[in-house]
């Protein structure tokens, strides 16, 4: 019997011995980007998720002062029904199957938009827990993140050999990003506030997967959901929506500076992410995020090209990261 298999029996026992529910079964739900599987089952009439969340890799402790947290702040979070700090266990509320991704279309775009980015002051205000105060999104987090493009993407998946001075292009750029980046006002931060973090609960959204909540940058969970590494829509529409978004909520700052903070915003969450995608896959045998590199990548030479000082680092994604990242992955359909 393998590591999850093993997991997966304790879990189902652990329900059975040290909480209210009975289960008879567990069905798979999802297995994220992390180390979490997520089930679901049947105890009476009622649908829980049951939550595998090995202990030296997840902090299940963050999860719920944050779920405690975004719950008093009116979020609409997932209830926490019992958990097991040293296990690594946890039963949630079911928030049933409608994710806002596979909601999306080009009809209630508008709407939907509309009702997520209204989520986000509240997210804001939520700078601290019964623990004390969320971490700081400091620089050097910042850093690691800026290097995971590089590492991971350039040198490990695509053994990429950039010259000197393209080298030197992309170490002046991340430098430049992290400054802009750390000099925006801060705020509660979700960090990772996308599309299939969010659930449609009648008519309503619901957040989850908020544990990594920090204090950083006002305009980054705006980024995360309309430069959503799993969505794309019209630039005019993104900009629109990010309008009305500044009006209505940050008008005190100049819609220059504020755009600016977004843009650069964008730009370190792009290389952070491309740079996890790889190593998902290099790392964690995960190939399903391969396919998102491009639109990922996309996106940063897109905001990198409107700022003379990002031309160039924009150039040298263009005509050698994104270029190699298209022509591998094409190998791999045609062997």
């Amino acid at each position: 019997m393998n590591t999850q298999s093993t997991r997966e029996q304790q879990l189902l026992s652990w329900i059975n011995l040290n909480t209210e529910f009975s289960c008879q079964s567990l069905v798979m739900v999802s297995a994220d980007a992390s180390f979490r599987r997520y089930f679901r089952f049947l105890s009476g009439d009622k649908w829980i998720i049951a939550v595998d969340a090995p202990p030296q890799y997840e902090n299940i402790a963050a999860f719920l002062n944050v779920a405690s947290s975004y719950s008093a702040a009116g979020i609409n979070v997932p209830k926490v029904y019992a958990y097991d700090l040293d296990l690594g266990f946890y039963c949630q509320q079911d928030f049933g199957n409608t994710l806002f991704s596979g909601q999306l279309n080009q009809q209630n775009c508008q709407q939907l938009y509309k009702q997520a980015l209204g989520v986000i002051p509240l997210l804001q205000k939520c700078t601290s827990t019964e623990n004390g105060p969320l971490p700081e999104y400091d620089r050097a987090l910042v850093d690691r993140e800026l290097a995971m493009m590089k590492d991971w993407l350039v040198e490990q998946y695509l053994e990429l050999d950039l010259s000197n001075t393209e080298l030197g292009v992309l170490d002046n750029a991340l430098k430049s990003i992290s400054e802009k980046f750390l000099a925006q006002p801060k705020v509660g931060v979700h960090r990772d506030y996308h599309s299939r973090n969010l659930m449609i609960l009648d008519d309503e959204i619901g957040v989850i997967d908020f544990q990594d909540a920090v204090v950083g940058p006002v305009t980054y969970d705006a980024v995360s959901l309309l430069r959503d590494c799993y969505q794309r829509w019209p630039s005019q529409w993104v900009e629109a929506w990010l309008k009305d978004l500044h009006q209505e909520y940050y008008a005190k700052y100049a819609w220059a500076d504020f755009k600016y903070w977004f843009d650069v915003t964008g730009m370190q969450r792009h290389i952070k992410v491309a740079g996890i995608f790889a190593r998902l896959y290099i790392r964690d045998g995960k190939s399903g995020y391969l396919a998102d590199i491009p639109r990922t990548l996309e996106y940063l030479i897109e905001a990198a090209n409107d700022y003379p000082e990002y031309k160039k680092f924009a150039t040298v994604i263009c005509d050698n990261i994104l270029p190699a990242v298209l022509a591998k992955q094409q190998g791999c359909i045609d062997a």
